[in-house]
């Protein structure tokens, strides 16, 4: 295939995207999910990695070609290699997958090295909880990540490219296979693409849901068939890399965003956005807020008006509490400076991050020690326990947390707890165990009187930590007994039509006897 070619196919399926589209609505599908792309919630959204989900098949690579799709290729073949690097550069795009370093001076530092082998990787390891950004580019638009590696890999001179990806995403590794077998029966992967000079083969390498496989040198030992642990940083990626041959990584948003930009120009790109940080982000927006959802904004937008003006706000009237940024490792940011913008530098100044794209919503009911100790169990769970910092700090400052939600903290605890995490942030090998006290720390600065109620007082003001809970049944007891009847410790004691009581030293804060309660006689404090 040529040129020529690509554009008859593109000619010939417009028309008949552009018929089929008027006869179906536009619908984005993801897992068992369906959103219509109409809504009110799009309007602020602003689409450039998901530009083409819920429009075309992601099975049919015509229609991919007929929305634009492989002509930046075609086109890049026709130029030299750094003039592909030097659009990239000049857009100013900051990777996506969480440190935001810019993937022009990636791509250039690999293509510096002169070498027999260099290799291009797709980090498709999407393990953070509720996140599926990663995900829905995969299921409804894989080719659009083929065609960024092959950009990539022209452009730092490699022939070869691996897609890591989780194995917990079937319908995306089915969606990847067809659309490599279908990208090499047009000639658009394998050797000399669109008659040109140029190599390029991608295969798949599927990852068994280790989170710590996220990271570049853990990923990279889990391609080369060792166990997913980091490497000790003594070589960039872009020198010495997958089986020590300068290799690029990116992730998969990162890669999506590769096309548009050669298409469009690196100026229509740094159009979007702030000046440091150019271009859309998308978030997997979850929790406690009326719209869940993935949404595509420019960089800059406030956190209010993605929670509100997207999300629809918080559900039941509730009040807005915190939103966490970044994964399991980012930190909370509360509610009175949801006019933060969201961009790297305005995250990292109120002390959180980017991350891969993670956003979740709590409102006034969630207890913030206790969502500090949710992601740390995670971080825990996930630490490969090559380097102490991570694998036995972690767990201390777990065991801490797990102390104070139970009542048996002391006040000490609290500085002992932001000590520690600030020795784990600045010793820990990789950027898991760096960034894993993130909730803590941030959960201590802007949240610290209920760390300091949970310490002292041994009370929780959102009532979710069940040990710091006390129960007393009021005088609007009337003595019907359905307390008793369903106190799994028989701790209620008194006679029928009489006031009854709790023994406060048995009572194990289950809240059986408030649900059951049929005249609201039990007072929770």
């Amino acid at each position: 295939m040529n040129i020529k070619e690509l554009t008859q196919i593109r000619e010939q399926q417009w028309w008949e995207l552009i018929k089929r589209l008027n006869e179906e609505p536009f619908k984005y599908h993801i897992g068992d999910g369906e959103i219509s792309l109409k809504g009110e919630e799009f309007k602020l959204q602003q689409r450039i990695a998901l530009r083409n989900i819920g429009i075309i098949n992601p099975n049919k690579i015509e229609e991919y070609i007929a929305t634009g799709g492989y002509f930046a290729l075609a086109r890049a073949l026709e130029n030299e290699p750094k003039e592909v690097i030097k659009t990239i550069k000049d857009a100013n795009l900051r990777g996506r997958g969480g440190a935001g370093f810019p993937a022009g001076r990636k791509w250039e530092a690999a293509a510096y090295h002169e070498t027999d082998e260099k290799y291009v990787v797709c980090n498709a390891d999407e393990g953070d909880p509720g996140a599926y950004m990663d995900r829905s580019i995969l299921e409804g638009d894989p080719h659009t990540v083929l065609e960024g590696m092959a950009l990539c890999g022209y452009a730092i001179g490699a022939s070869k490219g691996y897609i890591y990806v989780r194995a917990e995403y079937p319908k995306a590794v089915a969606s990847l296979i067809t659309a490599i077998e279908q990208a090499k029966a047009h000639n658009l992967l394998g050797n000399h693409i669109l008659g040109s000079d140029f190599h390029f083969d991608i295969e798949l390498r599927l990852g068994a849901g280790a989170f710590v496989c996220g990271e570049s040198t853990a990923l990279m030992e889990s391609i080369e068939g060792k166990r997913g642990m980091p490497r000790n940083k003594e070589f960039r990626t872009t020198e010495r890399g997958l089986w020590g041959k300068p290799t690029v990584i990116n992730n998969v948003e990162t890669l999506a965003n590769i096309p548009p930009i050669l298409t469009k120009g690196a100026q229509w790109f740094k159009e979007i956005g702030t000046e440091k940080s150019s271009g859309t982000k998308v978030f997997a927006l979850v929790g406690k807020v009326q719209k869940p959802g993935l949404v595509e904004v420019p960089m800059g937008m406030s956190i209010y008006d993605i929670v509100y003006l997207i999300g629809g706000g918080i559900p039941k009237g509730k009040k807005a509490k915190a939103v966490q940024t970044g994964g399991p490792s980012g930190g909370c940011i509360p509610s009175h400076l949801f006019d933060t913008k969201v961009d790297f530098e305005s995250l990292e100044a109120v002390g959180s991050i980017m991350g891969s794209g993670g956003m979740v919503v709590m409102d006034e009911n969630d207890c913030m020690v206790d969502i500090a100790k949710f992601f740390l169990e995670f971080s825990v769970d996930e630490s490969c326990g090559k380097c102490t910092p991570c694998r036995i700090g972690n767990k201390r400052l777990l065991e801490i947390l797990q102390r104070l939600t139970l009542g048996e903290g002391e006040i000490s605890d609290l500085t002992k707890l932001e000590n520690l995490s600030r020795v784990i942030c600045q010793t820990s090998l990789c950027g898991l165990g760096q960034s894993s006290p993130n909730p803590v720390l941030s959960t201590l600065n802007y949240f610290y009187d209920e760390y300091k109620e949970h310490a002292q007082d041994k009370h929780c003001r959102s009532g979710v930590c069940k040990a710091l809970l006390r129960y007393e049944i009021n005088d609007r007891c009337v003595g019907c007994t359905r307390c008793v009847q369903h106190c799994p410790v028989d701790c209620i004691s008194g006679s029928i039509r009489e006031r009854h009581y709790i023994d406060a030293t048995e009572c194990i804060h289950c809240g059986e006897c408030f649900k059951n309660c049929p005249v609201n006689a039990i007072d929770v404090f």
